[in-house]
């Protein structure tokens, strides 16, 4: 089946995989570039699966400084081998962390590292509030539910929603350039500053991964 360039073009540029595999998609696929899509995020997800426990001793730390010096981030990321370290994508990939971590400030790097006890108090809290608004108590159930699953995609970084493009989250970023490059990544830890934070309270944002 052919498969216009412009249809390549156009899915590796939502996806960032290859050409080869774009086109290879596409045409198992039938050209529905949705399909393509699909296929292509279950190959990464596959991939980067069977990486997972590789281990991950190189790497780099990159910076970022925002707003005239007010906000500062440094973020850790990993890989298996220092060629990746030096690969242009992956430093890329580092740095849009740390523009990420500057804009969103995040809590958290994933749902497992938020204490239960923290997930207890939201959900009691979201409860209340449905109560007070008046929900039918059949349904309050689902609305802590959902409302929990935005409290992961607002406050753990692997699942928002990558400032440069919102219909892609950061785990999903990570997962293909797993399956890009062909190495286990890791985003290990970053610490976010602000100008006048902690004076009051200790806010400043400093999580750890593995």
């Amino acid at each position: 089946m052919h498969i216009d360039a412009k249809v390549v073009k156009s899915l590796r540029e939502r996806t960032g995989a290859g050409m080869m595999d774009c086109k290879k998609a596409l045409q198992e696929a039938g050209g529905d570039e949705e399909k393509a899509i699909n296929a292509l995020r279950e190959k990464g997800l596959s991939q980067a699966a069977k990486r997972a426990g590789r281990t991950t001793k190189n790497g780099m730390v990159d910076s970022y400084i925002h707003l005239g010096g007010k906000v500062g981030v440094l973020v850790e990321v990993n890989c298996e081998t220092d060629f990746v370290a030096r690969n242009e994508e992956f430093q890329e990939f580092v740095h849009d962390i740390c523009l990420q971590v500057a804009a969103t400030n995040p809590a958290y790097l994933r749902r497992e590292d938020v204490p239960e006890s923290e997930i207890e108090k939201e959900r009691e809290i979201i409860r209340a509030q449905a109560l007070n608004e008046g929900k039918p108590e059949k349904v309050i159930d689902n609305i802590v539910s959902g409302r929990i699953e935005k409290f992961y995609k607002e406050n753990c970084l692997m699942e928002q929603a990558f400032v440069k493009d919102e219909e892609v989250t950061i785990g999903e970023l990570l997962t293909n350039l797993i399956a890009k490059i062909g190495e286990n990544i890791v985003i290990s830890r970053y610490c976010r500053f602000e100008v006048g934070e902690g004076q009051e309270s200790d806010e400043t944002s400093c999580c750890c991964g593995s």
